[in-house]
């Protein structure tokens, strides 16, 4: 028998009823009624632009040859030019922005070294990190205090001199927080005065309020970490990118595995969205940020329960319920009955994973209608008497 890794994922415990979770996430898929809130994905682009530069692609037989292994050029000068990054800077096309996240922590963490990241966030990233450093820290950051999310003086202060990595999910999934200017060059010197590196995840960035890139203050510090999935739409498709300085990404692109490139239509789809981009982002936000709104009164309507992030900088959100006494595995598999698919913190948190749920709502309205509906009344149902 081959024996675990040391840094092996812990096995995913599925819903009640399904054996496996790969068993539980084609049963949510195949089910045309289900809202789908439980995995970050944006289901409002209609059938535009992206759609059909995707079935051009098809239609054209482009998907029997290999793309460039680094992206197609166009592609990459639309990243840079979406992020307004010029000289200096360069962008590696990539199957999804958990690829990109992999080939960081690959490229820049050694077995001497520790990483920085927090709790809640993106465990992946904690797996990740465990695979190629010493240890990792993974900062509680669920208070109020902190404004739910890391802050530098928490950076400095769980920092040693074996430091390499502090990753920054921005905003942060799963609640929504984000950073200020004043945070984000307050980061950037960390960076520069204890050469460390910032993993900048920015893949929520289109749907915060205001949003600011460390590359722009820490260049030679930075790895900024870009995708496809979310405001896109194209969370299926599988395409991301690394964006950094020319020396970074010359120094990850000795570790890359995919060397025939990424998925054709994707980047055919990627591009389309791009150029695109002005005449749908901001329906999506305003359309985004109404959402929240309605789940924001469904919840004040259930005593005990509170959003700890409002309003939300991302298309998702955290429900704390830890007082109002209701489990949230029971309130997700209640919710599951109902098809409204969300996520349990245990998704998202080793620490505080039984105080709420997480949901996103770039969604139709409607749906969020139906979830407000079906919340109030399924936690009324399981509150304890």
């Amino acid at each position: 028998m081959i024996s675990p890794k040391k840094y092996a994922k812990a096995a995913k415990v599925p819903p009640n009823g399904f054996k496996t979770s790969n068993e539980f996430f084609n049963y949510v898929f195949k089910d045309k009624e289900m809202i789908w809130m439980g995995q970050n994905t944006n289901h409002l682009h209609d059938h535009s632009e992206i759609a059909e530069a995707m079935i051009d692609c098809i239609n054209e037989g482009s998907y029997c040859k290999y793309p460039p292994p680094e992206g197609f050029p166009e592609l990459k000068e639309l990243v840079l030019k979406d992020l307004g990054l010029g000289d200096g800077f360069e962008a590696l096309i990539t199957a999804g922005g958990t690829e990109s996240l992999y080939l960081c922590m690959n490229d820049i963490l050694n077995p001497e070294d520790n990483a920085i990241t927090c709790d809640p966030g993106y465990l992946i990233i904690d797996n990740f990190a465990s695979r190629f450093a010493c240890s990792v820290k993974s900062v509680p950051i669920y208070s109020s205090e902190c404004g739910y999310k890391l802050t530098p003086d928490l950076v400095l202060e769980n920092m040693d001199s074996n430091t390499r990595l502090i990753s920054l999910i921005d905003p942060l999934n799963p609640l929504g927080s984000s950073y200020t200017l004043d945070e984000i060059k307050a980061f950037a010197d960390i960076a520069v005065d204890h050469d460390v590196y910032l993993l900048h995840d920015i893949t929520y960035r289109d749907f915060a309020q205001e949003h600011h890139l460390a590359a722009d203050y820490a260049p030679d510090h930075t790895l900024t970490v870009y995708s496809f999935s979310k405001i896109c739409g194209m969370a299926g498709l599988r395409i991301g990118a690394i964006v950094a300085t020319e020396d970074i990404v010359e120094s990850v692109k000795s570790i890359v595995i995919n060397d025939l490139g990424t998925n054709v239509v994707s980047q055919a789809g990627a591009i389309a969205a791009l150029k695109s981009k002005d005449r749908w982002v901001d329906r999506i936000r305003d359309v985004t940020f109404r959402n929240q709104k309605i789940i924001r009164d469904a919840v004040e309507e259930v005593e005990g329960a509170f959003l700890p992030v409002y309003p939300s900088n991302g298309n998702m959100m955290a429900i704390d319920i830890h007082e109002t006494g209701v489990n949230p595995v029971d309130l997700t598999d209640y919710l599951l009955k109902r098809k409204i698919f969300v996520r349990q913190g245990a998704y998202t948190s080793k620490i505080f994973g039984d105080r709420y749920i997480r949901l996103s709502f770039s969604i139709p309205t409607e749906q969020v209608e139906i979830f407000a509906e079906n919340f109030v009344d399924v936690m009324e149902f399981l509150r304890p008497s």
